[in-house]
């Protein structure tokens, strides 16, 4: 055993190259064939590599790609697909990403005014300190100053410096710590993880609630994930079913009268979250994660709300007086196009319509996931929880309180799966299984690439070898790691 944890994150990078051509072998060992590797993998939600459309999606785009419709006429079709499921008192807009959405929202919402006489003020938005705050978190400068550097490593790329280039002007981003959760330090990339099964609900809230206290004078909005998990800080629910943390953030946005926007990018609109019970103002999805549209992002919002960022886009209606247009306005560039609107609508319709087939599929999963994982080594297999998400249509395995149960498995960072050094990501890549969202201790995955068939029903074969796969690369981190 390693003395320090920075040993055995130092003794695992020199090992490295040894993991991954086991990893390889491994792939042989468990029948992966040739033909499948690179060609099928753990999620089909992830940005790197997107999932396939399904037949139905698929027509719907060709069955327009030539005919002459106004893009304003699809516009209009989900939000009323929207309407018919959440009611006439919200409306839905579509644009071309999830972070289109993110941006357009902080900068109509949170952002100060850039027009009018006097000195330009400056506004804050809050939000707990989770995992992911690189997307929903960045869209403001960090306060207090102890989190200035919190995206410094990945985000120091070109283009305005990564991530910092999308910080909106006079706009301040302030990071509470959530109570019970635990930011070690670990990974090869030494960083602190976010490690968030132990959250209290509660207490968070009145954490937040302390902040916008302090900062009431700039304070502007709140934000966070639209998420369900334990992985993720969401355990705890309501009676409604709702994670308790995001309802008591929507109850402080409803005192204070400022905006409440929560990412769900990785969730399905109707299936999952609902933006009614935690009181969200605007709910913002990646379509083309969980919900299987093309690429394209989905803001679902109060209507009242919805005006000002249907306005940004330019699809509020027309000068002379409509109801809906589709013109050009401050956000040009977040037009999601004609195919993207016809994808997202037969999207939509299936996730409204067959939502026990989606839910059953997630079921099948994690029955899959179970029955795979029980085949672990027995000293490291009760380290591993494992759960369902039918928000996110996936299945999480979280760890990230093994080192205070006395298995110190390996808990690899963000900085880890930026610097490629994340080794339950690469070692799937060297398996040919692409990799899925797989840090701090928690693991992501789904179906959809290369799992799913064009009807987008369950291979079960395909997907038992991509669990396995992890299984066994998990297996040999722990061998490297002298735990078994």
């Amino acid at each position: 055993m390693q003395k320090y944890r920075y040993h055995l994150y130092k003794n695992l990078k020199l090992a490295m190259p040894k993991i991954l051509e086991e990893a390889k072998k491994a792939a042989d060992e468990i029948g992966i064939p040739q033909e499948l590797r690179g060609k099928f993998g753990l999620t089909g939600a992830i940005s790197g590599c997107h999932g396939l459309l399904t037949k139905e999606v698929d027509e719907a785009i060709s069955a327009v790609a030539r005919k002459v419709i106004p893009n304003k006429v699809f516009a209009d079709e989900i939000r009323d697909i929207v309407k018919d499921y959440y009611g006439d008192d919200y409306d839905a807009l579509l644009v071309s990403t999830c972070e289109a959405a993110l941006w357009l929202s902080f900068d109509v919402l949170v952002a100060p005014p850039l027009t009018g006489r006097g000195d330009k003020y400056r506004s804050r938005y809050i939000i707990p300190y989770e995992r992911h705050i690189h997307h929903h978190g960045g869209y403001g400068r960090p306060v207090p100053p102890y989190y200035k550097d919190v995206f410094a490593d990945r985000g120091c790329t070109a283009g305005e410096l990564g991530f910092y280039g999308k910080r909106l002007e006079n706009v301040d981003v302030v990071i509470v710590p959530m109570a019970g959760a635990r930011y070690t330090v670990h990974g090869i990339k030494y960083h602190p993880a976010v490690l968030l099964s132990g959250v209290n609900a509660i207490e968070t809230a009145k954490r937040i609630e302390q902040a916008a206290e302090r900062y009431i004078d700039t304070l502007a909005g709140f934000s966070s994930l639209g998420y369900d998990t334990v992985g993720y800080g969401y355990g705890e629910k309501a009676e409604d079913g709702a994670p308790l943390l995001q309802k008591k953030i929507g109850e402080l946005a409803e005192k204070y009268n400022v905006p409440y926007i929560v990412d769900n990018a990785w969730g399905l609109p109707f299936i999952g979250t609902d933006p009614r019970k935690i009181g969200a103002w605007v709910m913002t999805y990646s379509m083309d994660k969980a919900a299987g549209a093309p690429t394209c992002g989905l803001i679902i919002g109060r209507e009242d709300v919805m005006v000002s960022l249907r306005r940004a886009m330019g699809t509020h209606g027309d000068r002379y007086g409509t109801w809906s247009s589709y013109g050009k306005a401050a956000y040009v560039t977040f037009d999601p196009g004609k195919e993207a609107l016809a994808g997202a609508i037969a999207a939509l319709k299936v996730l409204k319509e067959r939502a026990d087939k989606i839910k059953a599929s997630v079921d099948k999963l994690y029955q899959i996931t179970v029955e795979e994982f029980d085949k672990l080594d027995k000293r490291i297999r009760p380290i591993f929880k494992i759960s369902k998400s039918y928000n996110s249509a996936a299945v999480e395995i979280n760890y990230d309180d093994c080192w205070e149960k006395g298995v110190p498995f390996p808990i690899f960072t963000i900085e880890d799966m930026y610097a490629g050094t994340n080794i339950l990501q690469v070692g799937t890549d060297a398996m040919g299984i692409i990799q899925t969202i797989a840090y701090d201790g928690n693991i992501f995955i789904s179906l959809g690439l290369g799992t799913t068939d064009e009807n987008g029903d369950i291979i079960e074969e395909t997907t038992r070898l991509a669990v396995r796969g992890l299984v066994k690369l998990i297996e040999i981190v722990a061998k490297y790691a002298e735990l078994i």
